[in-house]
């Protein structure tokens, strides 16, 4: 699908912003330890659609919050995502051979230091949140660290990851795929956009519930979708390995309700999404236009 050239502009320009500070805060390989840094940059830097700083922004955007908080915020949430695609892509995990239209971290360097990048690309997450001044009351930001925290943890994506492999080879329902997903995909995707919120100002705490709960829906939305990807796309299109989840047996979207029927949920869900922005009228404008963006994509 192809989306208005304003929003493209505005996401390019969000995109540049989080690039750069990714850019500026990821260690430089001159500084010891070299071959460390340097595959932490080979992770992050240049690739990636940036969803999820993405919805930090357009979050922040209806609390008038100051783009270079929502910046850290969301380069923070960046180097969460990154680290755990590192992980994932492991061969005690996922094992797989090419992310982002490149080797994977393991494969351009080896296994151990693919594990120490994702170990200090968290750590490094921490920092930024800790280091800067994102919100006005301190106990507020202690609050986001605590959001993010959450959101990585064995409550969110990393239990998220461990109900993944411990479901291979089984057939799971649409309601415990609902679970696991909340949990891998959906828990950092809802801690950007209320991150992203929470860099602003006059927070009401309906209104944060709402970006939350536009962000439950979105997050499942993009895991159907990449379900669907995995299973139509190729692996050019993709920048990854196509078909692997079907390769390994792992239960998804598609296996369990078919093509058809989840492009129909992701619609579903979507709209479900959608509802929950209508108190916001035109200040949440490009939270919908990202809406569109996640279901409506075609890689």
């Amino acid at each position: 699908m192809n989306f208005a050239p304003e929003f493209q502009s505005w996401a390019v320009s969000r995109q540049s912003r989080v690039e750069a500070v990714l850019e500026k805060v990821l260690p430089v390989p001159r500084i010891v330890p070299e071959r460390l840094h340097s595959a932490m940059r080979y992770c992050v830097l240049g690739a990636g659609k940036r969803v999820r700083p993405l919805l930090a922004f357009a979050a922040g955007e209806i609390f008038d919050a100051d783009p270079e908080r929502v910046g850290i915020a969301g380069a923070a949430v960046e180097l969460i995502h990154a680290y755990s695609l590192v992980h994932d892509d492991l061969p005690c995990m996922d094992d797989d051979v090419l992310r982002r239209g490149k080797p994977t971290c393991h494969v351009e360097y080896d296994d151990a230091t693919a594990l120490l990048v994702g170990d200090a690309l968290q750590s490094l997450a921490f920092q930024l949140l800790g280091e800067y001044r994102l919100a006005d009351d301190p106990l507020d930001q202690l609050e986001m660290i605590k959001l993010l925290a959450s959101a990585a943890g064995s409550r969110g994506m990393a239990g998220g990851q461990a109900i993944d492999l411990e479901s291979v080879g089984k057939r799971l329902s649409v309601p415990e795929l609902e679970l696991m997903h909340i949990h891998k995909t959906g828990a950092l995707i809802r801690a950007s956009a209320v991150l992203g919120a929470r860099c602003g100002s006059a927070l009401d705490k309906s209104e944060l519930m709402h970006v939350d709960t536009f962000a439950k829906f979105i997050g499942l939305a993009f895991q159907v979708i990449d379900d669907i990807l995995d299973a139509e796309a190729p692996t050019a299109t993709l920048g990854k390995t196509a078909g692997k989840d079907a390769d390994r047996n792992k239960p998804t979207y598609v296996s369990a309700l078919g093509v058809a029927e989840s492009r129909r949920l992701a619609e579903e869900l979507r709209q479900d999404g959608l509802k929950a922005l209508e108190s916001f009228g035109e200040r949440a404008v490009r939270l919908r236009q990202l809406a569109d963006f996640i279901v409506l994509r075609e890689f």
